[in-house]
């Protein structure tokens, strides 16, 4: 991409350990260190001149009015909708608030919509995530917990490492050990190819703190999500 002035704009230069540095590295999604060297807009363009090639090979016809707008229309989805959550510019605030109502009973938000994307197929895996946390000292606004979620879901992802990395961010934004995640998805990968199967689901769950070790607390956690 080239300014008004003419010249190419520098990269987008990253600290590497920007990119998910505050997770563990068993926790990190698979990520190159100069994967925000190219502006979005070269990124976009680079896309969608890839899947002009794809879609050229399945023999389709882009002069189609209908088809001719649709390999940018895919970059752009990619870069800033289903894969926005690559770039670490987009990691949420989650901003505390003192504890005034002195409230230390179980949080919960449930049906948290998850959007995400199979890493092994590109194809889209969709559900709800389930959060719990008890408060000390300080609460969450409520959103925050919705955009964590939101934020790891939109990558190429594998629901294992989805849920452990929502449930480490929220441990370590939340100042507590005591957060519980559970996610119910379905993968278009097992719904729409292989085993064509379109009626399982797959459960996924992280328990840090009280919810591990406590059964009590973690059966309480289970049916106030309705399970």
């Amino acid at each position: 991409m080239v300014n008004h002035s003419g010249h190419r704009p520098a990269p987008l230069f990253i600290d590497t350990d920007a990119i998910d540095g505050q997770l563990p590295p068993e926790l990190r999604t698979p990520i190159r260190p100069d994967a925000f060297d190219t502006a979005e807009e070269d990124k976009i363009t680079a896309i969608a001149g890839h899947f002009t090639a794809i879609m050229q090979e399945l023999g389709l016809d882009l002069a189609d009015d209908s088809l001719a707008g649709t390999p940018r229309r895919v970059a752009k989805m990619y870069v800033q909708e289903w894969f926005a959550g690559l770039n670490p510019a987009a990691r949420p605030e989650v901003k505390l608030f003192d504890n005034r109502y002195e409230y230390h009973e179980m949080l919960v938000e449930r049906d948290i919509t998850v959007f995400s994307c199979c890493e092994h197929h590109f194809v889209p895996i969709m559900g709800k995530a389930h959060v719990a946390y008890i408060p000390g000292n300080q609460v969450v606004g409520l959103s925050k917990l919705n955009r964590v979620v939101q934020y790891y879901a939109r990558r190429p992802q594998v629901q294992e490492r989805l849920t452990r990395q929502i449930g480490y961010e929220l441990q370590q934004s939340l100042g507590t050990s005591d957060v519980a995640v559970l996610i119910e998805a379905d993968h278009l990968c097992v719904m729409s190819r292989g085993v064509n199967d379109a009626h399982s689901s797959t459960i996924t769950a992280d328990y840090g703190g009280r919810f591990a070790t406590d059964e009590t607390l973690r059966r309480e956690f289970m049916r106030q999500i309705g399970k």
